[in-house]
């Protein structure tokens, strides 16, 4: 399978473009402690189809550890439009292929485009609610976190106000792109009537494995993963 990796002239954001010349990719993006590299399994299936599949690392993730830009909606969602914009330059369709945190980050980036179709694995759809489930977990009340600005948590998270009020006015209002997801029973960071109502809402395909879990890791996880992809290609 066909490899390059080079730096986008969006930012010098690394890259790696899987597959033959093609007139359609997909845009890889991946969650939170993920990496564009994690796109070449994916890749495995999708480019035998004719399809080629662009990968990127988000800011302080990959090869952009320490990286000036942060893991943000406000520095990550405008990243993801001009990538957008590009490969509308140099593919005639493109689809999305985008997990966890990566899949809310576009849903916000790309509301108002069309895209060829999305396969979003274990997303994050509403950030706000997790945001205060959050918030919840670690006793913290909004005017505190307010007044705070931060407030580190004990499961290694840090709540952030400006976070809370991005989300806020960020929810998803619009999804044209014909989309599946791949939900886990066991998924502690979207309740499940939160995805069944995304999923009415925008009519989207839905496929739950309930005893997965938010991150597909384990083998037979793995194999459903690969199964589900391989079914929507």
């Amino acid at each position: 399978m066909q490899k390059t990796t080079f730096d986008l002239p969006i930012g010098a954001v690394p890259a790696v473009l899987y597959g033959a010349p093609s007139p359609e990719v997909w845009l890889y993006v991946h969650g939170k402690c993920g990496c564009k590299e994690e796109g070449e399994d994916f890749a495995r299936l999708a480019c035998p189809r004719g399809a080629q599949v662009l990968a990127i690392d988000l800011p302080e993730h990959g090869a952009r550890k320490g990286a000036e830009e942060s893991f943000t909606p406000w520095d990550i969602v405008p990243e993801l439009r001009a990538l957008l914009a590009w490969a509308r330059q140099r593919w005639e369709t493109v689809s999305l292929r985008a997990t966890s945190l990566g899949a809310w980050f576009s849903l916000v980036a790309f509301g108002s485009e069309r895209l060829k179709r999305a396969l979003l694995v274990s997303p994050v759809l509403d950030m706000e609610r997790l945001i205060r489930d959050m918030m919840g977990w670690a006793g913290v009340g909004e005017e505190q976190l307010e007044a705070a600005g931060e407030v580190p948590t004990d499961f290694g998270e840090t709540l952030s106000y400006k976070y809370l009020l991005y989300a806020g006015a960020h929810s998803i209002q619009r999804w044209d792109t014909p989309t599946a997801i791949l939900y886990a029973g066991q998924d502690g960071m979207t309740g499940r009537k939160t995805v069944e109502g995304f999923v009415r809402r925008f009519d989207c395909e839905l496929y739950v494995m309930e005893d997965g879990e938010h991150w597909f890791h384990t083998p037979e996880q793995l194999l459903t993963l690969r199964s589900w992809e391989d079914a929507h290609l």
